[in-house]
């Protein structure tokens, strides 16, 4: 289980203070899919990060599994079983596909697992297995060679920034059907309609504030209201 206890987040910006996230609190639950979403700039990836460890927060608390892991470093929290998929994907020049998902997995991999990953995301195994990972590969395919080290990893907890950018309408079925099939914690930054239909739990930010805590039903109507509001501005 994820905790986040009054999660805030401020940086300098030219002499000011800059609140990025302010007060931010909810839990994941085992097995829960949650998708936090919000505006731009509303503090969604900030949230993400800190959840992962990449940035600390000014204060408040990142509980897992009942334990504070606030100041655990990357590492430590990858091996209590946490995992990251970032908006725009790392570029490892020179390894092979098949090799990124033997690292992911802490191990051998033989060549059917490695197969299942990337047929779940979308991929011919046949196609990508011993492609180097390189600028030949379009944002999208390194996108979903990035959600398959996720399933091959087996994490408890995946965190995922907009793992539909740069994902065809082709593929995206897939994607859905692996957010369903889950066995795992899914946190993911998401405006997608689809991901939000099978949310289990949604965390709306508006302006690095939590507006609102609950399920799609009670979460849409506010998202309704407030692009209503925009729209008569």
């Amino acid at each position: 289980m994820l905790e986040l206890k009054n999660i805030s987040y401020v940086v300098d910006d030219n002499g000011t203070q800059k609140v990025i996230l302010d007060d931010v609190s909810f839990v994941a639950q085992d097995n829960e899919l949650v998708v936090i979403t919000g505006q731009n700039g509303s503090g969604k990836s900030t949230l993400a990060k800190i959840v992962m460890g990449i940035i600390k927060p000014t204060s408040g608390k990142v509980i897992y599994n009942g334990k504070d892991i606030t100041n655990y470093s990357i590492d430590k929290r990858a091996k209590l079983g946490i995992a990251y998929a970032f908006q725009s994907p790392v570029i490892f020049k020179g390894i092979t596909v098949k090799k990124m998902l033997e690292i992911a997995s802490g191990g051998k991999l033989n060549i059917n697992d490695a197969c299942t990953a990337l047929s779940q995301v979308g991929l011919c195994a046949r196609d990508y297995i011993d492609r180097e990972l390189n600028s030949k590969l379009s944002g999208g395919e390194l996108k979903r060679i990035e959600l398959a080290m996720i399933v091959a990893r087996n994490a408890k907890l995946n965190i995922c920034d907009e793992p539909e950018a740069g994902i065809d309408l082709w593929s995206f079925d897939a994607l859905v059907n692996l957010f369903k099939a889950r066995k795992s914690s899914y946190v993911i930054i998401s405006h997608q309609s689809k991901i939000i239909e099978i949310a289990d739990k949604m965390v709306l930010l508006k302006a690095g504030k939590l507006e609102k805590v609950g399920t799609k039903e009670e979460v849409m109507p506010l998202i309704a209201e407030e692009k209503c509001a925009r729209l008569k501005v």
